[in-house]
């Protein structure tokens, strides 16, 4: 699995493109702008764009989603928990940004805690991580020893709990029991920000202990 990394939108969303080497088939995590770039790395890679798949439905992370399916066959996947903050995306979109964004896109089938999604020869093992939203969700790739956890955790820090949904302790909690539970080895893509380890935020992340569970 070849992986192609994009920065897009205005809150600077870590954007990934998944490609099978064998068939050329892709899947996108988090398109949240930049059409224009999504595109372009589509028509370079020569990808096949079959998936989109959100870890979670915040409105930077979900901006081109309605245009990348009207201009390509790919269908979109998130957490059942996660429709009603797609649900909120056009009034989050107006408040933040001033847009009209149009209504949300429609979701193909949602993606369920211990769910296997099969690319080529590799998969990801979706994993429930509620707090920083109510369905949000990492997806990991075992063989490749790394993990893409969206706006759960990031390099010495984790995702705010103060918006609708959210809660400190719920998140704190997946934290510790869907993410440390990786081997220390395991590359943590967020999204936001640098990459970073599993062993690195276990020693080194000062929000993310179990003492911290209460709310």
């Amino acid at each position: 699995m070849n992986i192609h990394h994009l920065t897009v939108g205005p809150l600077r969303v870590n954007c990934f493109l998944l490609v099978d080497a064998k068939s050329d088939e892709g899947w996108l995590i988090d398109p949240g702008g930049n059409l224009n770039d999504i595109m372009h790395l589509l028509e370079t890679t020569g990808a096949r764009l079959t998936r989109i798949i959100n870890t979670h439905a915040h409105f930077d992370h979900v901006l081109a989603v309605p245009d990348i399916k009207n201009k390509t066959d790919a269908t979109f996947h998130l957490h059942r928990d996660e429709q009603p903050v797609l649900d909120y995306t056009p009034v989050a979109v107006k408040t933040w940004l001033g847009w009209e964004w149009g209504p949300p896109p429609a979701v193909d089938s949602y993606l369920a805690h211990g769910d296997k999604l099969t690319l080529g020869d590799d998969s990801l093992e979706i994993r429930h991580v509620p707090g920083h939203s109510p369905g949000s969700i990492i997806f990991v790739d075992h063989s490749g020893r790394r993990a893409w956890v969206g706006d759960t955790v990031f390099r010495e820090s984790v995702g705010r709990t103060d918006l609708p949904g959210g809660s400190h302790s719920q998140l704190i909690r997946a934290i510790n029991e869907q993410i440390f539970t990786l081997p220390d080895d395991y590359t943590l893509f967020p999204g936001h920000g640098p990459f970073t380890t599993v062993g690195h935020e276990r020693r080194h992340n000062p929000f993310a202990a179990p003492n911290l569970w209460v709310d």
